[in-house]
């Protein structure tokens, strides 16, 4: 009787034992979130989030915008990398301002004229801090090294009908890797605020955002980039 019961026990015991370290294997590890840290342009006014393991690579359209990116082994001109930047100003006396189509317009051109078999895999509207916007992916292969890359082009129409952009670029092999990040940029963008008609008073003006100041960008120079013109 009694040995009967010891090895009751003992196979009682070894199934909860099988049964703790089969709970050990299947529990998913706890990821940590990884630090983000705040950009805002001093002028233009423009503030995004990028991950803090990433640097400030410079500026670009004369100054109106800032380059981002992961570290990364290749040269500079390889990398794949996040531009956001004010890419068409406001309209200044009788001008027509600038649509958002017409900017993804021109950035296709722009594109087609440096690359070969050009491809729009993706086009929608959407919106960024509230304000319209359109993004447009696109596929090409760079004509002097035969390199393939992926834009994807976020445009948003500002306040006073200027458009501002964020642009990916990026290996075909860095897609899936390179695209959470640059939803969370766009995500977090946010625009300046419209400005007062001429002659309003504070009580008029809508209150502004709250800004992080402006980080001191690298003085590298960005790596070149088919992103949209100036």
């Amino acid at each position: 009787m009694q040995v009967v019961c010891r090895a009751s026990l003992l196979v009682a015991f070894s199934l909860s034992l099988c049964a703790a370290v089969a709970a050990q294997s299947t529990a998913k590890p706890v990821h940590k979130a990884l630090p983000w840290k705040q950009y805002c342009h001093g002028e233009v006014g423009f503030c995004f989030k990028y991950p803090s393991s990433w640097s400030m690579l410079g500026e670009i359209f004369n100054g109106n915008g800032v380059v981002v990116a992961p570290p990364q082994k290749q040269e500079r001109a390889l990398w794949d990398a996040v531009t956001v930047a004010l890419v068409i100003p406001s309209p200044e006396g009788d001008e027509d301002p600038v649509t958002i189509d017409q900017a993804i317009e021109k950035a296709v051109s722009s594109v087609r004229e440096s690359g070969q078999s050009v491809e729009t895999l993706r086009r929608q509207e959407r919106t960024v801090d509230g304000k319209p916007a359109q993004s447009v992916r696109l596929h090409y292969v760079e004509k002097p090294t035969g390199r393939e890359w992926i834009e994807e082009l976020v445009f948003v129409e500002g306040p006073d009908s200027e458009i501002y952009s964020v642009v990916l670029k990026c290996a075909p092999t860095s897609l899936a890797v390179m695209e959470p990040p640059f939803s969370r940029i766009v995500d977090s963008w946010t625009l300046p605020e419209a400005k007062p008609a001429p002659g309003a008073t504070d009580e008029d003006a809508p209150p502004a955002k709250a800004s992080a100041a402006p980080t001191a960008p690298s003085m590298s120079a960005p790596p070149k980039a088919s992103t949209p013109p100036k």
